[in-house]
């Protein structure tokens, strides 16, 4: 296990190494989280550090909600040991995912061979999608969920091998801890549940042979008996407190032995059914299957886009992408699904994986999120069909040669991922000064008004508050979304001090749902509202605290995604222009015909933009250039007046964007792109290449 966990993490060591010496991506001495979402949870373990509490509720509570074990144990790794906070998130990924060659290397050993567990623990600790989603810097609670996963399915594995009361003692704590730590993975426990109960009650029916594993001990612990207790701490609705006291006093009775069979059965229905009743079962699973599913805009009340449709991990993926992040290769899948019925084949309790392997597969539909939960069942799966040819072999040397010819093999693919995955840090070490230059002018109770990619990262680095962020996106990305495609500067000022004095005045609600009364009897027209707010004379609550409005350059790229969220009208779903904004570069300047890297070509001297054969004309040609100074230098060539397109140069950043007029017009290309902004409305208070800060005048 030692040599197998070395191993997971020494080749986890090669993203730090690979990018030692760039300050651009160290922060206060050290290299800088790779995903939006640590900020989160870094959040609140620095809040507690510093005994501060933001007097933003959900962001107070969000993270200690989503997953106390790991905010708890980020602070008490910060806090008992000589490691900063930067640190100890940096590094606690692969410290702890990492562990996941122990259950492997046990499962191994309860199938007779435990060279089989080292194998596919080496394999398994840094496949493809586990490997990326636990790799360092990658800190959050996917470093958990496969872990945890895992260990309680070797758990529930031991329970059917020995049938005794340590197996089910070490299931029910896993269980338990695992809310803490990963509360999303509940429902893949409880389908590997269900599962093992059925299995038991055939193999107690004698419809399943019972070659390998062992019968239960009458005297002590019988399938009822362990269908009642892990029924128990499976009730996930009740406090643990009150189900450690169940679990506790069923032990009790079922230990003095005072029941006979018939009552057993009676309390293990009871208990089966207690356990779909109160970990509320099929409500979870429907409600996280038509989640994933569910694509578009709301069919109910006002027409939401949905931010699924726009997060990549949730998008429906082709049957090679599925292969590289379960195993590596198509070639590795295939030979993991041969050999994972081979072991059902061979070692029947192994069926219990088919959840796991289930989940991994539901990921063609479902997004690459849920490709991790089979890798490690695929490890041993693979491993095990070599360990089954290898048999057929009479040569001694050659039956331990094949397996680990295979491991190497197979690990292979998934090294040339690592060398080649250089994921760059969430933010650069200039976004981080910007956001610093925030806090020093800001207090905790502000709040910042940006996408909600952005939002963790801005509570950690300037400590304002946002009203969108990577939890919470969803009706309220109209609101933000509104605000920066907006061509009205009072609709932008107005909007933006309604939402967030509502949002504080309504309990932290969502706005859009407060303001429009979206799906009640008395619902309002958001496009009035909109109008409305168009007004510079509109009666704004009392402003209570300062706001700010985020415009960073990293935007630029997925601002026509943004803008989808805000391009409604509410009352029925339907866009309300077509938006055009393509970001691009020049590859070739042929004497003023710019050829762009999307096809796209621009005669420089006609003033003509060729989509393929298709002419349009281009109404301005804009040149913006950064001083050192800070400040925005606009030149402007004027074509045609009919023109609908505008081409705009970011000199300093040699990039070229292709837009139509409107969103020319829009809050985010005049404000970050122009630097131009009504003065009367906002403030500019930071101002660097990488992001504007304004903040809100009214």
């Amino acid at each position: 296990m030692i040599v197998a966990y070395l191993f997971g993490m020494g080749v986890r060591m090669y993203w730090p190494m690979a990018f030692e010496g760039m300050p651009s991506m160290y922060h206060n001495g050290q290299l800088m989280i790779n995903t939006n979402d640590g900020y989160f949870f870094a959040t609140a373990a620095r809040d507690i550090l510093d005994g501060f509490v933001s007097t933003d509720a959900v962001r107070a509570h969000g993270a200690l909600s989503a997953s106390p074990g790991l905010v708890y144990l980020t602070t008490y790794a910060t806090k008992w040991t000589p490691f900063s906070l930067e640190s100890v998130i940096l590094y606690l990924p692969a410290i702890v995912s990492s562990l996941i060659v122990i259950p492997i290397v046990l499962t191994g050993r309860l199938l007779g061979n435990t060279l089989l567990g080292f194998l596919a623990a080496l394999l398994g600790s840094i496949a493809w999608s586990y490997y990326n989603r636990t790799m360092v810097g990658y800190y959050d609670t996917d470093m958990f969920s496969v872990l945890l996963q895992f260990t309680i399915f070797y758990s529930l594995l031991h329970v059917i091998y020995r049938k005794d009361l340590f197996s089910i003692v070490l299931a029910s704590f896993f269980i338990l801890i695992y809310p803490y730590f990963y509360p999303q993975g509940m429902t893949i426990v409880f389908a590997v549940f269900m599962v093992t109960v059925g299995y038991l009650f055939l193999e107690h029916l004698g419809v399943i042979s019972r070659e390998e594993t062992r019968a239960f001990n009458k005297k002590a612990i019988s399938l009822y008996g362990t269908t009642i207790l892990l029924s128990i701490v499976l009730m996930i609705t009740i406090p643990i407190s009150i189900r450690i006291v169940l679990f506790v006093l069923a032990f009790a009775i079922i230990m003095l032995d005072k029941l006979n069979e018939k009552q057993l059965q009676v309390f293990a229905v009871i208990a089966f059914v207690g356990f779909l009743w109160f970990g509320n079962v099929l409500a979870v699973i429907l409600g996280n299957v038509v989640g994933y599913l569910s694509r578009g805009v709301e069919s109910e009340g006002l027409h939401f886009y949905q931010v699924v449709q726009t997060v990549r991990e949730a998008g429906a993926i082709p049957l090679s992408t599925v292969a590289n992040r379960i195993s590596g290769s198509m070639i590795g899948l295939v030979l993991s699904l041969i050999g994972y019925v081979l072991l059902v084949i061979r070692h029947k309790p192994f069926i219990i994986a088919l959840p796991l392997i289930g989940v991994g597969l539901f990921s063609l539909v479902g997004g690459l999120r849920f490709t991790v939960y089979a890798v490690p069942v695929a490890a041993i799966s693979s491993l095990y069909l070599f360990f089954y040819i290898a048999e057929f072999m009479k040569n001694r040397l050659l039956k331990v040669a094949l397996p680990i010819l295979a491991v190497t093999v197979l690990l292979v693919p998934n090294i040339q991922h690592i060398i080649g995955y250089k994921v760059p840090t969430v933010l650069n070490a200039s976004e981080v000064k910007d956001l610093e230059q925030l806090k020093k002018i800001s207090t905790n109770k502000d709040y910042t008004l940006a996408w909600w990619d952005y939002g963790y990262p801005i509570w950690f680095y300037s400590n304002t508050n946002t009203l969108i962020d990577g939890g919470k996106h969803t009706y309220d990305n109209f609101i933000v979304s509104s605000i920066l495609q907006t061509s009205s500067p009072e609709l932008a000022a107005n909007l933006g001090r309604l939402a967030i004095e509502t949002y504080v005045d309504s309990n932290y609600s969502i706005v859009a749902t407060t303001l429009f009364k979206n799906g009640k009897k008395d619902q309002s027209d958001p496009n009035l509202l909109l109008t409305e707010l168009e007004n510079a004379d509109y009666k704004l609550p009392q402003k209570t605290r300062d706001v700010y409005l985020y415009l960073p350059y990293r935007m630029l790229n997925i601002f026509p995604t943004v803008a989808l969220f805000g391009n409604l009208d509410l009352t029925t779903g339907k866009a309300e222009r077509k938006i055009v904004f393509y970001p691009t570069r020049a590859i070739k300047n042929d004497k003023g015909i710019l050829q762009f890297s999307n096809g796209i070509v621009f005669d420089t001297k006609k003033g003509e933009l060729f989509f393929g054969k298709q002419k349009v004309p281009v109404k301005h040609f804009v040149v913006t250039q950064m001083t050192k100074e800070g400040k925005t230098q606009v030149q402007a060539q004027p074509y045609y007046a009919e023109g609908q397109y505008v081409v705009v140069f970011m000199k300093s950043y040699g990039q070229f964007i292709v837009m139509d007029g409107e969103t020319f017009n829009s809050m985010y290309v005049q404000m970050f792109i122009l630097g131009k902004y009504d003065k009367d409305l906002f403030e500019l208070v930071v101002s660097s290449p990488y992001s504007k800060i304004y903040k809100l005048k009214k």
